[in-house]
């Protein structure tokens, strides 16, 4: 993407800004994200695309040199234990284009959000509907 350019306003429009065989990955991460989370909506927040459902399940990102997912994962310590090569500052993680994209992983963490959004969403007191 060029740097200064309008946000995308769909994660179509962010795809398309990149090179064939980039897009190929992010319409996979796309893929099985939905895949995992049929109901999610997809948005655009922070100029990436992103699933939301129960609030936010991922943000996905193409860099330079690798593929950013986001926000960091916990909760589970085979995943984590999965994670770890591929753990960037914060917790969040890189996948490098110079290795292949661990497509199962991302599945893997996709169900694991779903699951501790719905359950942090079930936790939450029910707001009275305004009249």
């Amino acid at each position: 993407m060029k740097p200064h350019s309008e946000p995308p306003a769909t994660i179509d429009a962010y795809i398309a800004a990149f090179s064939p065989e980039i897009q190929n990955i992010l319409q996979r991460i796309r893929q099985i994200v939905r895949e995992a989370a049929p109901e999610a909506q997809e948005v655009i927040s922070y100029r990436m695309p992103a699933f939301r459902q129960a609030g936010i399940l991922v943000y996905f990102a193409a860099f330079k040199n690798h593929i950013g997912l986001y926000p960091p994962v916990s909760g589970d310590a085979d995943i984590e234990q999965a994670i770890a090569p591929y753990a960037g500052e914060k917790g969040n993680l890189r996948f490098p284009f110079d290795k292949p994209i661990p497509y199962d992983l991302i599945a893997r963490i996709s169900t694991l959000r779903l699951k501790q959004n719905q359950a942090k969403a079930a936790t939450r007191p029910h707001q009275p509907a305004k009249s």
